[in-house]
């Protein structure tokens, strides 16, 4: 049921452009890969919306890199083994804690201004971390920092062209090499991009579930075109709320940072209690997972929508400084955060699995790569350590970049134009506009495969998808929004399969029917692949 494209298309007859290396995605884990690849060849690089709409521009916390006197990269490791309940790739964490530090230099070479105490970067400490190594940007925007830095090289580079409103369709290959990609213009013309190399860094799922700390462009559309092309996709069980994202009602569920209980922040129940003691020694600092299903239960116990964080307890000088944005954002719902608590609750956040990659970000279809959030290194495991996410955009991007300089070839190009693509199996086009589907699916999501998880709803979910699967991918997409819908269905169902297989709790992954971590049957890996 599955077709290799969502639209027909011929080469021959459609605008192409031919690049050196052609980057898909804008985030932090794009934009370096863009800038470091552009040393060594011309770079394209496509983004959906513009250039600043992608997840990196809202972390507020910051990035994780062991550069404080009493810290080390082997600290570091430990922490996110810890993290990634003993099913993280341990070579990846090594090249992630190892080569941080100097990413933190490059970052600060290209411009980026992290926030300094006494002329020292200030470093503070977020949940299942041992020791205070999160740099951060205008207290809690480190995000907004770290792109207006990157995007403004990136828009200055003249080996580097930018693509905004252009989305990516489908992967171009043939015998498992990837040539380029099909895409869709702002103005809803087919367009084709020719590289001597691809790479993806399309950010995650998180509009899947119906409270989300994503943009809307985060809708699985580099893991989805990569699994239609052969690729291989791992760990799509793993998917970690964030347990603190803002909750009032008529607001946007805004993250509010780790780093709030990283500088001693309370979680309270409606009735005052700080639950969290009960739930785990490190309390408000207990990995994500364990936080998040805290929060959960406690709401249940209490009947209520939310918890709260408390800061009142804290010295005001140092909210204010640390924490500009949130008290700012706050206060547009009249929560003053030095004198009231902040109501929260758990959100759809990041996507542990992805596009199956080695430390270089090689896939297994050639001249395809990946990087950040879309690609499945092994770096975070079954959950992600706080503020590791950014720096895995930042080292893996520049590794990308100088995997990719390696298949420069002089007359690539030429031969390449030479290629030609075609498909030609669609009788109908869609006539959906996906947003009732996107209902169903937000909602089976949330219901089904969501913080808690178990056969039953798995099992009911899977149905739904193979639903609106027969429905959708019987016809051509024609628009962003049929495009959208169908590779969250696909990236939908590949996440309750793997939640179904793996008969087990571990990390972003709990079962209620299995609620033990299982190391004798499941160390091990869940890979799709379509045939």
């Amino acid at each position: 049921m599955l077709r290799r494209y969502l639209m027909n298309f011929d080469s021959a007859n459609l605008v192409t452009e031919k690049t050196d290396f052609l980057v898909v995605g804008s985030g932090i884990a794009g934009l370096l890969a863009a800038l470091r690849a552009s040393e060594g060849g011309q770079v394209t690089l496509i983004t959906k919306k513009n250039l600043l709409e992608t997840n990196t521009v809202y972390a507020q916390g910051g990035i994780a890199a062991a550069v404080g006197a009493d810290d080390s990269p082997k600290l570091h490791l430990e922490d996110t083994l810890m993290a990634g309940a003993g099913h993280c790739q341990e070579e990846a964490v090594k090249v992630l804690v190892e080569e941080g530090p100097e990413g933190i230099e490059d970052l600060i070479s290209l411009g980026v201004n992290f926030d300094r105490w006494d002329g020292k970067l200030a470093l503070t400490k977020e949940g299942a971390h041992s020791k205070r190594r999160i740099l951060h940007a205008e207290g809690d925007a480190s995000g907004r920092e770290i792109m207006r830095a990157l995007s403004a090289k990136v828009r200055g580079n003249p080996q580097i062209k930018v693509e905004e409103d252009t989305l990516a369709v489908d992967l171009l290959t043939e015998d498992n090499t990837c040539y380029g990609i099909l895409a869709l213009t702002q103005q809803g013309k087919a367009k084709i991009f020719l590289a001597q190399a691809t790479i993806l860094a399309t950010g995650g799922v998180g509009q899947l579930y119906q409270v989300t700390t994503n943009p809307e462009v985060a809708t699985g559309d580099g893991m989805a075109i990569a699994y239609r092309a052969g690729a291989q996709l791992s760990d799509m069980e793993f998917v970690q709320f964030h347990p603190t994202a803002f909750c009032y009602p008529g607001a946007p569920h805004m993250l509010i940072s780790e780093a709030v209980r990283g500088e001693g922040a309370y979680l309270r129940d409606r009735n005052g209690y700080r639950f969290m003691p009960e739930y785990h020694p490190l309390a408000e600092l207990a990995p994500r997972d364990i936080v998040s299903r805290a929060i959960m239960a406690q709401m249940e116990k209490t009947n209520s929508k939310s918890v709260f964080l408390d800061l009142k307890h804290l010295d005001p000088q140092l909210v204010q400084e640390r924490f500009p944005n949130i008290r700012k954002e706050c206060a547009k719902y009249g929560i003053d955060i030095l004198k009231d608590q902040i109501p929260v609750a758990p959100a759809a956040h990041y996507m542990m699995g992805g596009i199956k990659t080695d430390i270089w970000g090689r896939t297994n279809i050639k001249r395809l790569y990946a990087c950040g959030e879309v690609a499945r290194t092994g770096i975070h495991g079954a959950n992600r350590l706080a503020s590791n996410s950014l720096l895995e955009g930042l080292v893996f991007g520049i590794r990308v970049a100088e995997a990719v300089e390696e298949l420069y070839q002089k007359d690539y190009l030429k031969n390449l134009g030479q290629k030609h693509f075609s498909y030609s199996d669609y009788q109908d086009r869609l006539k959906t506009t996906g947003r009732k589907e996107k209902e169903i699916l937000q909602k089976t999501m949330t219901q089904k495969v969501g913080i808690s998880r178990s056969k039953d709803g798995l099992t009911k979910a899977k149905r739904t998808w193979q639903n609106l699967i027969s429905q959708l991918f019987c016809c051509e997409a024609s628009t962003t929004e049929h495009i959208e819908i169908m590779n969250m269905c696909l990236i939908a169902s590949l996440i309750t399969e793997g939640a179904l297989i793996r008969e087990e709790s571990r990390g972003g992954h709990y079962r209620s029917d299995y609620p033990k971590r299982d190391d004798e049957n499941w160390s091990k890996d869940i890979i799709f692949q379509r045939i």
